[in-house]
């Protein structure tokens, strides 16, 4: 059924880039017999763009999960509140994102800063090919500004974490023995309602061979809340057993992947200019405020272009070599 969804869509794109191409044609035969529709045919190419567009990145997307839901949590770096202000910040961009390409977005855990921001965040972003979309999105982040909260008004460089997963179908199987959990209830710590507030249904799972912690606090049930974490953890020790793997091949072949996840991707500067730059593409845009409103969708379209030429990264190394 999923690869008959995909083919289905892959199908109604094609069509869809037909139909726009046949009415193009038709407004320029008109045109050409001095026809007056110079507003219909600028309007008919712009909307043609943007379909060609999509399904270039769509054939782009050919991955094994790149179709799925997607897993993402924002962590932080050192800093206190100028590095969860920043973590809220990025989490503001991706809701604003999400939005514009109309995914849903259901937000399963989040921790409030003390004084401002936040600790930690994670929500799934459903849609069509979100995971393969936010992939590019994975790694450090940083932001140098001036800060508005040092009174002395110096300027400060922050850093916050994404991490991205796929949501896993129900057919990839991943074991968790009960005896290695680790499960705690507590009190809501977020906006929710009196009833959220005042039970102890939030909960947090602690994978004890791992290590890894997983916390869901976003339903008033506490069975609930045990679901959507478990599912976020099995994602992890999937996307954790993927990477052994890969780290086992990479051994021995002797290669290394171009870009490693948690490495710092993307810069944000507000002070003394302007100026978003990707490291991995080296794609950069002066209008940070669009950005960070949402508009990243020429930054996502560079990394998967450049990474389906397999020259993602080569700008990086090139100019280290330098």
């Amino acid at each position: 059924m999923q690869r008959r969804r995909q083919i289905e869509s892959e199908v109604a794109l094609a069509e869809s880039l037909k139909a726009r191409v046949d009415d193009v044609g038709v407004l320029v035969e008109w045109a050409q017999g001095g026809e007056d529709v110079e507003a219909d045919l600028t309007r008919g190419l712009s909307e043609l763009a943007e379909v060609i567009d999509a399904g270039e990145v769509k054939k782009m997307l050919g991955g094994e999960h790149d179709h799925a839901n997607a897993i993402i949590a924002i962590h932080p770096g050192a800093g206190g509140t100028e590095s969860q202000d920043w973590a809220e910040m990025l989490f503001r961009m991706y809701v604003k994102w999400s939005e514009k390409r109309g995914f849903k977005r259901e937000v399963l855990d989040y921790q409030p800063g003390e004084e401002a921001g936040l600790k930690s965040v994670t929500m799934l972003l459903q849609g069509e090919y979100v995971f393969g979309l936010m992939a590019a999105e994975a790694g450090v982040h940083r932001l140098v500004r001036i800060s508005p909260f040092d009174q002395a008004a110096r300027r400060h460089t922050s850093f916050a974490s994404v991490f991205v997963w796929p949501e896993l179908d129900d057919d990839i199987d991943i074991e968790i023995d009960e005896k290695d959990l680790r499960i705690d209830t507590y009190r809501s710590s977020g906006a929710g309602g009196q009833h959220v507030n005042v039970t102890d249904s939030a909960v947090r799972l602690t994978h004890i061979p791992t290590g890894m912690v997983v916390s869901c606090q976003n339903e008033r049930s506490q069975h609930k809340n045990k679901a959507s974490a478990m599912k976020v953890l099995k994602s992890r020790l999937y996307d954790l057993k993927l990477k052994e793997q890969q780290a086992k091949l990479d051994s021995i072949t002797g290669t290394k992947k171009e870009i490693g996840f948690g490495s710092q991707i993307r810069s944000y500067v507000l002070q003394p200019y302007q100026m978003i730059k990707d490291h991995r593409t080296k794609m950069s845009v002066g209008d940070v405020s669009r950005v960070l409103d949402g508009d990243l969708d020429a930054f996502i379209k560079t990394y998967l272009m450049q990474k389906s030429s397999g020259t993602l990264g080569q700008a990086a190394a090139d100019e280290d070599d330098e």
